[in-house]
Formats: structure tokens, sequence, C-alpha cells
């Protein structure tokens, strides 16, 4: 599978997005209210029909879920350590760790839905939106707190404000009691999806601004090293952990794999923190998908 080929969409968007605010007068001032489209409006519906989409079949995929959120949980766990590591915990910027953390445990929930029916067919496809649906709860909780605790501001009021928050947790009770979007307005809902992701992209990478990596090139290079590494060897570990089957493998080490959210900028930059220097990790962790996936999905996945 030519993996490059398949991040290149979203790299180009960046990319687009970076030129533009560079080189046009669509400057700052313009994306700036492009951030709180996407934000409050059109990444909320993305992740609601992402996890209503396809029924969550919790019974029998209760291993696969296990396995997920252990994985999601050694994430975070390994994210939010870095301070606390002897000799260069103290050296990081607490506030740029809070905004960067999200970077080693998110994921890009449309690419590895791309993915997911590549690798593993109509059934990676289901299996991929279970974890989407049990995980980006967790990990939508985890990204909004050392930021709600730095600036802070009270948790419990944040996330009930977070707009990622909202449309995640409404898609998934929503799934649980059956719901479904009417066939008249799926069309209508999809097409904001794909406007959240292309100019989500965009506006990450007209934020994006490389000089800004310079001022913590360690704390990058672990956070990266985090979501790129250390996360598809986890999730060797836990899929020999809990026994899955050679498809549930495969989805989760992609799962693994894959770039990180997009939207991690997006939410760094409306809760008031370096929103450049974390669409400089987002923008980063996409090249390197080109390489994670091979890792873990050829090298960890033929083991």
């Amino acid at each position: 599978m030519n993996f490059a080929q398949l991040l290149f969409p979203d790299f180009s968007l960046i990319l687009i997005g970076y030129l533009l605010c560079r080189f046009t007068a669509l400057n700052r001032s313009v994306w700036s209210s492009i951030d709180s489209l996407v934000y409050y409006f059109l990444f909320p519906v993305l992740l609601f029909q992402a996890i209503v989409k396809s029924p969550l079949e919790l019974g029998a995929t209760s291993s696969l879920i296990g396995a997920a959120l252990c994985l999601a949980a050694g994430g975070i766990a390994l994210s939010y350590s870095l301070p606390h590591w002897p000799w260069l915990g103290k050296r990081f910027d607490l506030r740029l760790h809070a905004a960067s953390s999200q970077v080693a445990f998110r994921f890009n929930s449309f690419i590895a839905l791309a993915l997911a029916s590549k690798v593993a067919g109509p059934q990676g496809l289901q299996l991929i939106a279970v974890i989407i649906g049990v995980t980006v709860p967790l990990l939508n909780v985890a990204a909004v707190w050392p930021m709600a605790r730095h600036a802070e501001k009270h948790f419990a009021g944040e996330l009930l404000r977070n707009p990622l928050i909202i449309g995640t947790a409404s898609g998934l009770v929503a799934n649980l009691l059956g719901l479904s979007i009417p066939p008249w307005l799926d069309p209508t809902v999809t097409r904001i999806g794909q406007a959240a992701l292309a100019l989500g992209l965009m506006a990450a990478g007209a934020g994006m601004q490389f000089r800004s990596l310079q001022a913590a090139k360690t704390l990058g290079l672990l956070m990266l090293s985090i979501k790129h590494l250390a996360m598809p060897l986890m999730a060797f570990g836990f899929a020999r952990l809990f026994a899955l089957d050679a498809v549930q493998t495969t989805v989760l080490l992609m799962f693994s794999a894959v770039p990180t959210a997009s939207s991690c900028y997006v939410l760094a930059a409306r809760m008031g923190y370096n929103g450049p220097y974390v669409a400089g990790l987002v923008t980063l962790s996409t090249l390197l998908g080109m390489v994670s996936l091979p890792f873990a999905l050829g090298v960890l996945g033929g083991q």
C-alpha cells in the first residue's frame, strides 16, 4: 500500500493553508474566523457523523475495545509523564507541554476511516468505528485537562462547553440508542464533514510557524516519538495480551500509527495556547505517518 499517496491530500491541504496565509490577502485575521467556524460547528458535526455512521457492536468486540482503551490510556500516561522525567522534565515549558501533550495520543479519524477499509475491508471499517466511539471521549477529555488546569479554568466547565466533546458524546449516545442520521439529511451532514476536514487542515497550515518548533525541539521530538513509535509498540503488545484475531490486530496497529488529529491545533488555539507550535507538530506527524504506518502494519503486523 502506498501510504505516501494516501497521506498526500492531508499534507497538501496543510501546505495550501500555509501558502495562502503567508503570500495572499487571506492573512491571519481571515483564518482566525475560520478557526472558530471549524471548532464550534464543523468539527463537532464531523465527529458526530463518524461515530453514528456504523453501529457499535460492543459485545462482539469487547477484546478490541479493551485493547484500544489500554492503548489510549498508555499514550496519555506517557505524554503526561514527560515533565516528571529526570533531567529533562524540569526544562520543559509547562504551557507548551499542556498544549502539545494531545499530539502524542490523539489520531486523525478520517485518515483512520479511509485506511480501515483498505487494510481490512468492510469489517475493518466497522472495527475502527467501534474504536473511534470508545476512545474519542477519553482522548478529548485528556486533551482538554492539561490546558484547562494550566489556564486555571474550571475543568468540568471546559468539558461541558467543549464542542468536540459535545459532538463525540452525543454521537456515542445516539449510536448506542440505535439512532441514525435521516437519509434526507445525510448528504448535507456529509458535506459539512468534508468541509471540516479540508478547512481544519488548511487552518492548521495557516497557523503554522516552523520557527516556533525551535522553542521546544526536545519536547516535540518526545511527543512525536510517543505517537509514532511507542504507540505502535504498545498496540502490538496489547493485541497479544488481549488475544485479538488477525483483522482486529491489523485495525489496532493501524489506529496506533495514523497521524495525530488535525484538530489538535484548533483546540490549542481556541484555548489560548501556542497554536503555531502545535500546528507544526501536526504537520510533522502527518509526514511521520508515512513511516509509522508501514512500520506498524508491515513490520509489527507481520510478526
